[in-house]
């Protein structure tokens, strides 16, 4: 089954202390779902202002990435139509704008006109293209309060009216509420059905800080919705095959030029570059913040002594197998920053005289989020090894093609219909992400390059010879190399080559099997505790689960708003 996630691909960030000078008494929302695949919105805010003010904006986003259950991602792009404001003055981007940006926003007043006092606001409009469809069930989740408001909400209520043909309840209906990422099913709501509707309403003395949110979840029963897919049909003749190609050769010329890196000779190095961890040489390798990148650090840590791993085998014969993480001391505060982020996430929630340790099946569904700021910052430290130039010209060329993405396929659907207008459009996305990969590096990015790719190889290639006399010089050898061959995705190949050479495996990892711990029984060993390390640290939210799989401003309609 393909279970599809949320995580934002924009977050608005406001500040709790910061003050809009207003509160948002009552707050009501009416949701009606359409088995035509859309759903029709109307907030209603009770509010005082208090100093003057023109009016409110309301921000809504649109674009978002969907992590999927095998942990593949794909963009969703929801769109918001027929907003409507009663009694009031308000701009909203037109449809064509929408298209080009991550967020809408409406903005509601007069900026001629400033009121002060108790307000009211109405806001309609009909969001598209914002359920999940999977194997089973089609899953409504939508951020009836976004964490974006700059604003206490004391009183909160809201309506879910669904289709005739399903039948709701509580097993298949969850409210989660407070800080961004809570998966904990809410306890501010009362909430029930009349006549099939979800009616919630908050508990007395409830507040929803900024920063806070509240989010529902529906499973839906599968088809009764309608799911919309775009078609994309091939092609192969037509007049536009010229324009494509010369794009095509364009953007080639100009990834040549500016893009593509040097030919470097690979140096052949026994290690890896100083001041190299595994982690950056991953990311050098390949030009990508990939996620064994990161895992590659936690050997890395053990080889140095910061942390000790334990296997525990499984409790029962259904069970499964688990892994403990001990820190042994804490990394120095010199160390980059992405390692620091994930080193101290591990144990942020440590405290006591007992020995600092996480089980890494707690990190399951939670510690997503530190690895996707930790590849952040990995990216953002690997900059000074890649040329400025390339840079600006990347970015230039994302406007440049994002211009031509909306040139060509207008041009294509008035000269040679629909299907000239996929294609162009189809040929500019494509260029859009391979646009990513021009960035060129600069000479010192290329020294490093040239030393990780000649000891890649030789982690490819080494002789047993070559490997005896390593280890004489350097009897802790492979243990401070292997963090660098998981990053390179030959750990086991490179685990091999030492069975036979006595060596002992590292004294920071300890089985759970019976028997004798060789090297052999170590690598199959720590290849599994090291992947199933690796599938908790990067999961996202499980759609199943008497919990929804679901949190607080994990779904659509993320956003917020503010006055002005």
């Amino acid at each position: 089954m393909k279970h599809v996630h949320l995580i934002m691909l924009s977050l608005f960030v406001i500040c709790k202390g910061y003050s809009q000078d207003f509160t948002v008494n009552d707050y009501t929302v009416d949701i009606t779902i359409s088995e035509k695949g859309y759903f029709d919105v109307d907030e209603n805010y009770d509010l005082n202002f208090e100093t003057y003010k023109h009016g409110i904006y309301r921000t809504i986003l649109t674009e978002y990435n969907l992590s999927n259950s095998d942990g593949t991602q794909e963009k969703r792009k929801i769109e918001i139509s027929r907003i409507k404001v009663p009694n009031h003055k308000f701009d909203a981007p037109f449809r064509f704008v929408q298209k080009l940006s991550k967020n809408l926003e409406i903005k509601i007043g007069d900026k001629d006109k400033t009121i002060i006092g108790p307000q009211q606001y109405q806001i309609k409009y009909r969001v598209n293209n914002a359920f999940l469809f999977e194997a089973s069930q089609i899953r409504f989740y939508w951020n009836i309060k976004p964490d974006g408001w700059a604003a206490d909400f004391h009183k909160i209520n809201f309506k879910i009216n669904v289709t005739d043909n399903i039948q709701l309840s509580k097993e298949n209906c969850f409210v989660y509420s407070g800080d961004a990422g809570n998966t904990n099913i809410s306890t501010d709501f009362d909430f029930h059905f009349e006549n099939n509707v979800l009616v919630g309403t908050s508990k007395n003395n409830f507040v929803s800080h900024p920063g806070q949110s509240v989010t529902v979840l529906i499973n839906l029963p599968f088809n009764s919705v309608n799911e919309i897919k775009p078609m994309w049909p091939f092609w192969n003749q037509y007049g536009w095959v010229f324009l494509i190609g010369t794009l095509i050769v364009l953007f080639y010329a100009v990834w040549d030029k500016y893009g593509r890196d040097q030919r470097v000779i690979a140096t052949t190095s026994y290690y890896a570059p100083n001041n190299i961890d595994p982690a950056m040489a991953g990311f050098l390798i390949n030009d990508r913040e990939d996620t064994s990148d990161l895992i590659s650090l936690i050997p890395h840590w053990g080889s140095k002594g910061y942390i000790r791993i334990e296997e525990i085998g499984k409790k029962s014969f259904f069970g499964a197998k688990d892994t403990k993480i001990i820190k042994l001391k804490p990394l120095p505060e010199n160390s980059p920053d992405y390692e620091l982020k994930i080193f101290n996430g591990l144990f942020a929630a440590i405290s006591g005289d007992q020995p600092e340790e996480v089980l890494v099946s707690s990190l399951k569904d939670t510690f997503y989020t530190t690895m996707a700021s930790a590849a952040t910052l990995l990216k953002e430290k690997a900059q000074p090894y890649y040329e400025a130039k390339s840079k600006k010209v990347q970015i230039i060329t994302y406007v440049v093609l994002a211009l031509l993405t909306i040139l060509l396929t207008i041009i294509s659907l008035i000269f040679w219909g629909l299907i000239a207008a996929i294609a162009a459009f189809v040929c500019c996305f494509i260029l859009l992400i391979v646009n990513t990969y021009m960035i060129k590096k600069n000479a010192v990015g290329n020294q490093l390059f040239s030393e990780l790719k000649g000891f890649k190889r030789f982690i490819k290639v080494a002789e047993e010879n070559k490997l005896k006399m390593l280890l004489i010089d350097d009897p802790g050898y492979f243990e401070s190399t292997m963090g660098y061959a998981l990053a390179f995705g030959l750990f086991e190949k490179w685990a091999r080559k030492f069975e036979a050479l006595n060596v002992k495996p590292p004294d920071w990892y300890t089985s759970s099997g019976n028997n004798a711990f060789t090297m052999h029984n170590f690598s199959r060993s720590f290849s599994s505790t090291i992947s199933g390390t690796q599938s908790y640290m990067v999961s996202s939210p499980s759609s199943s689960g008497s919990s929804g799989g679901g949190s607080s401003g994990g779904g659509f309609g993320g956003g917020g708003g503010g006055s002005w």
